[in-house]
């Protein structure tokens, strides 16, 4: 019964069947990891979205930041971006069921020696603290406050965590850490400006997972979010958006023995845009 982690899919439903071919899923024993953004840039959103909910429990998602987005677009908090590809979904005839199914997805997962999260995680939380902290946010997504908290999750502030903070505050670091995270300064302070490679990163800033330090070492934490650092496979971090939407590949990493499948995404390449 293996479990495959698979990288951002973003609405590239074909590559992920393709993927899914390439492992010989078997939905009656193999479980699914999605590392989030199952949707937006890619040209088939609402099958992939329609896909992964037919999995039920042999799928295990974690939102990523586009997840979140389209919820935020759905409830006319945001107009849409230039390049996002989400009007299937919001024009489906079963639109809201999928979009209920979306808002109680995890923001992170731990099961066994794995973790998993769309971003990243600061420096000051074990893996224990950032799952409690995960509970807090996924509990207000499905809350009576859930208007509330669309309206005020977007801001890049406050850029650092604190014991203290309290109400959309807090609730906000703990988004921006685990869908948007990429660099941060050795106290923990995010940095979101720079998306690219890590050659090109300013000074000051190094990547959350080689913070001295970090109290979430020692478990692996499999991740996605940065396409431009590609496929990276440490001991400790797994970071498995290899870039599908951009016309590079699909992922995904069988947790038993780290074994990496791949399919092709190169008829993709251009469709997507910034």
């Amino acid at each position: 019964m293996p479990t495959y982690a698979i990288g951002d899919v973003q609405g590239c439903y074909d590559p992920l069947r393709s993927l899914l071919d390439a492992i010989r899923f078997d939905p009656a024993a193999d479980t699914l990891w999605f590392v989030g953004d199952l949707v937006n840039r890619g040209p088939q959103s609402l099958e992939t979205l329609r896909f992964v909910r037919s999995l039920g429990e042999r799928a295990v998602t974690v939102l990523g930041n586009h997840d979140l987005h389209l919820l935020v677009v759905a409830a006319g908090v945001r107009k849409p971006h230039r390049g996002d590809t989400l009007d299937e979904i919001l024009q489906a005839h079963d639109r809201d069921e999928l979009l209920q199914w979306l808002r109680t997805r995890r923001m992170m997962h731990v099961q066994g020696a794995w973790a998993m999260v769309h971003a990243g995680l600061l420096p000051q939380w074990t893996i224990a603290e950032a799952l409690t902290l995960a509970r807090e946010v996924e509990a207000a997504l499905q809350g009576t406050d859930y208007d509330g908290l669309l309206q005020n999750m977007y801001g890049n502030a406050p850029a650092a965590w604190d014991d203290a903070l309290t109400g959309y505050d807090r609730l906000r670091v703990i988004i921006n850490a685990m869908t948007r995270l990429r660099l941060c300064e050795p106290n923990g302070r995010m940095d979101f400006e720079h998306k690219g490679s890590l050659e090109d990163a300013p000074a000051g800033v190094i990547p959350w997972f080689d913070v001295p330090g970090r109290r979430s070492a020692g478990t692996p934490i499999v991740c996605g979010h940065w396409a431009a650092l590609g496929l990276m496979l440490t001991p400790e971090v797994l970071g498995i958006d290899s870039g599908c939407v951009w016309g590079r590949r699909l992922s995904a990493l069988r947790l038993e023995d780290r074994r990496v499948f791949q399919s092709d995404c190169s008829a993709l390449e251009g469709t997507a845009t910034d």
